[in-house]
């Protein structure tokens, strides 16, 4: 059992976003959907609670009746090993949802992500000063981070 999890707050939602984000991510799963019963305060066989894991990190998605806003004050970080791999989740993502700049986004329930190339810090935090900076500046003008671009920024 991991000793602190992240609970994510949805006004109805809960089930369908614990389906969503395992079907985005490769390596999860729906562990346990717990539902109103007869006399609940939902209606019967609602989900109440939906727990899942990603990537061997848990959740539980909560339906708590009342909105309750996410910001980007809270975000997930994905390390994404190369291209394909940003481009796939910033796809899902940001379907339904909304891009924002250097590699964050909103996804359709308005949970914050940032998708990350492994390589970013190497490059935003390299050995070589004005490279790092070219590359910076290369990020600060991006959306969904290219990795190519990246590089060659740094490179010069």
């Amino acid at each position: 059992m991991q000793k602190i999890s992240t609970c994510l707050w949805f006004e109805n939602q809960a089930e369908e976003a614990a389906e969503f984000y395992v079907s985005v991510f490769d390596d999860s799963r729906i562990l346990d959907v717990s539902r109103y019963g007869e006399g609940g305060p939902g209606p019967a066989g609602e989900a109440i609670t939906a727990e899942f894991e990603i990537e061997g990190r848990r959740f539980l998605a909560l339906n708590g009746g009342v909105a309750s806003n996410f910001t980007e004050a809270v975000s997930f970080v994905v390390d994404c090993a190369d291209q394909e791999e940003v481009d796939r989740y910033w796809e899902a993502l940001t379907t339904g949802g909304a891009e924002s700049q250097c590699g964050w986004l909103k996804d359709r329930y308005g949970v914050s992500w940032q998708i990350v190339p492994s390589v970013l810090s190497s490059l935003i935090a390299g050995p070589d000063p004005e490279g790092s900076q070219r590359a910076m500046q290369a990020m600060l003008g991006m959306r969904k981070l290219d990795i190519a671009a990246l590089r060659s920024a740094y490179e010069g």
